[in-house]
């Protein structure tokens, strides 16, 4: 694609070499010789225009930049060069035919002036939506990662919350055995008690009936 690119663009460097040679000539060149001339230059004008739109199309498909916009001013130029170049033999001649085709190409100059801003309004839009493109991306990069920070923050809320089951639960078995422990201790405590009752109620049979 870009070796295509480059041969139209070589075409069109070589075409309009010609075209500003041909002009040249077209100056000091005699009567006979300028209608075939002139014919000539517009044929290599339209076809200037044919290689242009082809290198426009080849630039696009390729998504490459083109420099199609500054090849057109180039040869808007030689295009004004070869209309002054007509009106100054017609103004000294007086050459219908040549003031005609002076005038048809004047019409088409403006078409492809018309032409010529299309293509720069267009190229500016596809700028456009290409950055609008790139936007989309990026917001959608961030969205991306944002949805990738709640689910990594998500999982490390379930798993405190788990930490925080297991703590709970192992917080109501310790409550658990220390209900236990002190229930045992208030057990041991009453039967000591029972037994320091005994133990004093023997005492006192056994004084008593050493007295007695």
């Amino acid at each position: 694609m870009a070796t295509l690119i480059q041969s139209y663009e070589q075409q069109y460097s070589v075409l309009t070499a010609d075209i500003t040679a041909k002009i040249s000539r077209l100056i000091s060149c005699n009567e006979e010789n300028r209608d075939q001339l002139s014919r000539e230059i517009l044929s290599n004008f339209e076809e200037a225009n044919d290689l242009l739109e082809q290198l426009e199309l080849e630039s696009r498909s390729a998504g490459a930049g083109s420099r199609v916009g500054a090849y057109r001013v180039e040869l808007l130029r030689v295009q004004d060069e070869y209309r002054a170049v007509v009106a100054s033999h017609a103004a000294k001649y007086n050459i219908d035919n040549e003031i005609e085709d002076y005038e048809d190409w004047s019409g088409l100059a403006d078409q492809q002036r018309m032409l010529l801003d299309n293509t720069e309004r267009v190229e500016r839009t596809g700028k456009t939506i290409t950055e609008g493109y790139r936007l989309v991306l990026e917001t959608e990069q961030i969205g991306a990662a944002v949805l990738q920070d709640l689910s990594v923050q998500r999982e490390t809320i379930q798993r405190s919350r788990g930490r925080l089951r297991e703590t709970d639960e192992q917080l109501n078995r310790s409550s658990r055995l220390l209900n236990s422990m002190v229930m045992r201790a208030l057990q041991d405590r009453f039967v000591l008690s029972v037994v320091f009752v005994v133990l004093g109620g023997l005492g006192c049979l056994a004084i008593y009936f050493t007295v007695t």
